[in-house]
Formats: structure tokens, C-alpha cells, sequence
């Protein structure tokens, strides 16, 4: 048995499966969906509650494959999306210190997520008996990498969804004919 990867997926994965949960049940103490919603309407998601069910959906169904130890890579490229994308969207602008609402934090949970697909869940997990080859280099390296793409991928409307208002800086929804008259 691996303890450092069995400690690492059980805690990881664990508060993953907690985090999940608090955006898409309100479970221990979280926002629920339809908070969940707001935030991400504030971060420019369209359509909102979708974006939220499915960053809560990614983090406590990536969470239970990480805890289980099966389709490890899978389970990281979701982890990874989530965290790329918060990263991208709440902590950048803040530099990389935590303590100043930074992405630290994110960066570490992407790495050891990365190191987990390298090395493989160790024993007991679902990857070591049905998947034994289910790890390696190419495989962190396409999780890690699968997580980033899907990040950018998520924001990107439906193809048949109708064109959502741009919006400034600020916030603001801004019409068309503003943006052209403004040169944008």
C-alpha cells in the first residue's frame, strides 16, 4: 500500500466531495445553487446555474473518483479544470499569496493532483486492480493539461445559445451599438 497516495486522495478527494456538495446541495453550511449562480453570473458564466452545477458536479464527482482511486486521470483533469478556472477568474489578479486572496493554494491542489496521476493511487484503489497501467508521465501530463483546456472550453456558450450582452470591467452590460461607437 502507497499511504502517501491512499492519505493524499482520502484528504483531497474527501474536501473535494465536501466542496462540491456545499455548491450543489447547500450541505455544511455552503450556498446552494442558486448562490452558487449569482457568483458565477458576477464572473460572467452564461448561462449562471449551469456553470454552477457543473463546477459542483466537477468537484464532488472528481472528488469521489479521487477518494475511490479510480479513473484517477479523469478525476484530476475535472479537479484541475475547476481549479485552473478559479485561478483564472477569482485569484490571478491578486498575486500568489493566499493571504491576499491569491492562487497559491490552487497551484499546490493542481500539482499534487498532477504527482497523484503520475504516480497512481496506490492500494487499495479501483485504478490498481481494474486500470493497473492507468498512470505514468503522459498520463499527468494529459490530465493536467485536459483540466486547463476544459477550463477555457467551459466558458465558451453553447453553440445554439443566443449571444449574451458584453459586458466592462465594471460589470456593466453594454449594447452593441455603445461597443461600436466606443471603437471597441
Amino acid at each position: 500500500m502507497k499511504l502517501g497516495a491512499l492519505a493524499m486522495r482520502g484528504l483531497i478527494g474527501g474536501l473535494f466531495i465536501g466542496h462540491g456538495t456545499l455548491k450543489l446541495f447547500g450541505w455544511f453550511g455552503g450556498s446552494g445553487p442558486d448562490a452558487t449562480a449569482g457568483m458565477m453570473e458576477k464572473l460572467q458564466f452564461h448561462p449562471p446555474r449551469r456553470h454552477a452545477l457543473m463546477a459542483g458536479a466537477a468537484e464532488a464527482g472528481g472528488g469521489l473518483l479521487l477518494a475511490l482511486g479510480a479513473l484517477t486521470p479523469l478525476a484530476t483533469a475535472s479537479l484541475t479544470s475547476v481549479m485552473t478556472t478559479a485561478i483564472r477568474k477569482v485569484h490571478a489578479a491578486n498575486g500568489p499569496w493566499v493571504t491576499k486572496g491569491g492562487w497559491e493554494y490552487n497551484a499546490v491542489l493542481i500539482a499534487a493532483l498532477g504527482a497523484l496521476t503520475e504516480s497512481g493511487p496506490g492500494k487499495p484503489s479501483v485504478d490498481s486492480t481494474a486500470f493497473p497501467r492507468l498512470h505514468g508521465p503522459a498520463w499527468a501530463v494529459a490530465a493536467v493539461a485536459g483540466g486547463v483546456a476544459a477550463s477555457y472550453l467551459a466558458e465558451r456558450p453553447p453553440l445554439n445559445a443566443p449571444p449574451q450582452p458584453a459586458t466592462e470591467p465594471t460589470g456593466r452590460f453594454v449594447r452593441e451599438e455603445e461597443r461600436v461607437s466606443a471603437g471597441a
